[in-house]
């Protein structure tokens, strides 16, 4: 069955009301709240002192960022780590994680193209995409390469590119090597990975992003210039999904290829306008090319030339492809209002590396989260007129407690402690820290809780990537996982205590067991292979095995991939559910599923687009620790519709589709 929609969800059902008809006053009442006038104006309101504190701060954010940061000059630093907080008394559960990639055939190694000239996109990729591309019901594997450039090729080794590669899941432990053939096999100077279909045909389509280069950029090498833009250099790449494991690039015909070219970076298909269509966001980095990237001169002291921060580099604009059926795309986001441009300059301030999509405050329209590096990140507010608004700094997500902006690349969201409140998490920089913004009881209203959750000191050293929250006990909390690793392979030699290769970080969520709300699952809790350091990346999860639990996928800067299986041991029961949408888009892309177990309610969304670069898998897992009962189980559906389900299989997989219903006025 399907239910009215209700304003904002997240609100109580008023007194002497049901929610089968239309919206009762006090809930048109609470909606006019969270309109677009209201929230702004409320959220300038709370966020004077922020602002105050960014003005006052300008001159502290060049000397964070000596600190921090590569600058053109660094002398040998100690970096002061605070001590931790007493140790609380909660245990963390031992769930070991053990590496499979050899075991289940995944032999990919990452290309960053490095030759010793240390350009910067050189250290940024590359992505993963956990997805079902052949709807067997097995979660396969897409891993994002890049290639050398183009001035660093010999004669006749452009045949021989890497590309990306997919891996099949065969089932019982095994993968296979599936992308000879596939139409994926194409080289790009890749970064990023989104998946979803844009098409609503049944099949997952694939979207990559790539360091792409105008002709004059491409032309900058020593020596003999090559007379074109090599097409691994030239363009992001959409591939049709055929089925019978058959991709076709449709980059041109789409209209994704009119686009100029741009480093991109993070991307994934959201619906923002809510015609049931997925529509394609894609993060922008920095205007890059080679001659302005040697130009800055960047250097560690002892060490000569250095990768540097991007903190020299004029910003970009993000591009929104709207879905205007067909298979054509159309880019928007100028009439979007998504081109944010630096006040003192007038020029683009968007330098991002990460993005995930929540409808923050439950008004039926997807919100855009974007973790940029070394400018604020942004909050885009959806105004449900095709429009967006950018709230972040008002709304106290744009920058860190002091007001500096931070070293952003990676970010989740979600319902972190089984409340209304939304939690979002952003990989920083080292000694910056992770960002945890927490809702202060409006849903557009944050504040960084990252040290009292237990996120803080020790996340000071890490340079941190992939992120995201998944629940890998399945006891029902949403635990944190932040793939790490450094830029530079000697910053030991300048920075005492920084590291290259850094372990991955795992939180348990205590909950309310604990003081300290995320503790840290140490070796002899997560095992070895996961406390291995490693130069981190993208990182996603996915149920790879068919166990129930989530195993984790993260990628290596110019090495191979880690595929940790989980090894959960203790019976923990769960809900996994696959969406199918009807009105709304196939995929069920930005609903929520909603369970009510033992007076908790665990809300978790359809959202594949988070962490790093990376898609994680579209199937959502609810863990239930050891309840054996669901008192209630509904889904809000991506068009504002709620349906009550009824008939869901305990520890398996249930597939839910949406009602025929009428498409929202």
């Amino acid at each position: 069955m399907s239910e009215a929609r209700n304003p904002d969800p997240l609100l109580p059902v008023p007194a002497g009301s049901s929610r089968g008809g239309d919206p009762p006053a006090a809930w048109e009442a609470a909606a006019a709240a969270r309109r677009p006038e209201a929230v702004i104006a409320r959220a300038a309101r709370r966020s004077l002192a922020v602002v105050a504190a960014a003005g006052l701060a300008v001159g502290a954010v060049w000397l964070w960022y000596s600190l921090g940061r590569a600058p053109v000059r660094v002398e040998a630093m100690t970096v002061v780590v605070p001590p931790p907080a007493e140790a609380p008394p909660a245990t963390v559960p031992r769930v070991l994680f053990t590496e499979v990639s050899g075991l289940w055939g995944i032999d990919f190694h990452h290309t960053n193209g490095a030759q010793g000239t240390k350009l910067l996109p050189e250290t940024m990729g590359g992505g993963v995409a956990v997805f079902d591309y052949d709807n067997d019901g097995r979660q396969d594997l897409l891993l994002v390469n890049s290639c050398p450039w183009p001035w660093d090729l010999p004669a006749g080794q452009a045949a021989s590119l890497p590309t990306p590669r997919l891996y099949h899941n065969e089932g019982q432990g095994r993968f296979r090597d599936a992308t000879a053939g596939s139409g994926l096999d194409v080289p790009t100077c890749g970064m990023g990975v989104a998946v979803g279909d844009y098409d609503n045909d049944g099949w997952v389509d694939v979207f990559i992003t790539a360091v792409a280069l105008s002709a004059a950029a491409a032309a900058e090498g020593p020596g003999k210039s090559p007379p074109a833009v090599p097409p691994y250099l030239s363009r992001n790449r959409l591939f049709r999904n055929l089925g019978g494991g058959k991709f076709r690039d449709v980059t041109d015909e789409s209209g994704i290829g009119a686009a100029e070219p741009a480093w991109s970076t993070s991307c994934g298909f959201l619906d923002y306008d809510g015609d049931g269509r997925l529509d394609l966001f894609v993060c922008n980095y920095v205007r890059w090319s080679r001659s302005i990237d040697l130009g800055q001169g960047f250097a560690l002291t002892g060490i000569g030339r250095a990768y540097g921060p991007p903190l020299y580099f004029e910003g970009t604009y993000p591009y929104l492809f709207r879905n205007e059926g067909q298979g054509r795309f159309r880019e928007v986001s100028n009439e979007a209002g998504l081109r944010v441009t630096n006040p003192a300059t007038g020029r683009p301030l968007a330098k991002s590396l990460g993005t995930t999509f929540l409808d923050l405050d439950a008004d039926g329209w997807i919100d855009i989260l974007v973790a940029n590096d070394t400018v604020q990140n942004f909050l885009f507010y959806n105004q449900r007129d095709g429009t967006f608004c950018e709230i972040g700094a008002q709304a106290g997500m744009g920058f860190d407690q002091a007001g500096n902006a931070r070293g952003a690349m990676g970010i989740d969201a979600a319902w972190f402690r089984n409340d209304a409140a939304v939690g979002v998490a952003i990989s920083n920089f080292a000694n910056e820290m992770l960002a945890l913004y927490v809702t202060q009881g409006d849903p557009l209203i944050f504040a960084d809780e990252a040290i009292p959750a237990g996120l803080g000191p020790v996340t000071r050293l890490d340079l941190a990537f992939g992120i995201f929250f998944f629940d890998y006990d399945l006891d029902g909390r949403l635990d944190l996982l932040s793939a790490n690793g450094h830029l530079e392979e000697e910053i030991g030699k300048v920075q005492t205590g920084m590291q290259y290769r850094q372990p991955i970080r795992l939180f348990w969520n205590a909950g309310d067991q604990s003081p300290v709300e995320f503790l840290p699952a140490a070796e002899d809790r997560s095992g070895p292979d996961l406390a291995r350091p490693i130069v981190g990346r993208g990182a996603a999860y996915g149920d790879l095995d068919g166990d129930g639990d989530l195993d984790i996928v993260v990628t290596q800067l110019a090495g191979p991939v880690r595929v940790l299986r989980n090894d959960l041991q203790r019976k923990a029961h769960f809900l996994r559910l696959k969406l199918v949408g009807a009105h709304s888009n196939r995929d069920a892309i930005g609903a929520w599923v909603e369970a009510q177990v033992a007076g908790r309610i665990l809300r978790r969304q359809v959202m594949p687009t988070r962490s790093y670069l990376s898609q994680v898998e579209l199937p959502v897992t609810i863990g239930l620790g050891r309840e054996t009962r669901v008192d209630a189980l509904r889904i809000r559906w991506p068009d504002g519709t709620w349906q009550q389900v009824e008939d869901y299989v305990l520890d398996g997989l249930s597939v839910i589709h949406q009602p025929i219903v009428p498409p929202r006025q």
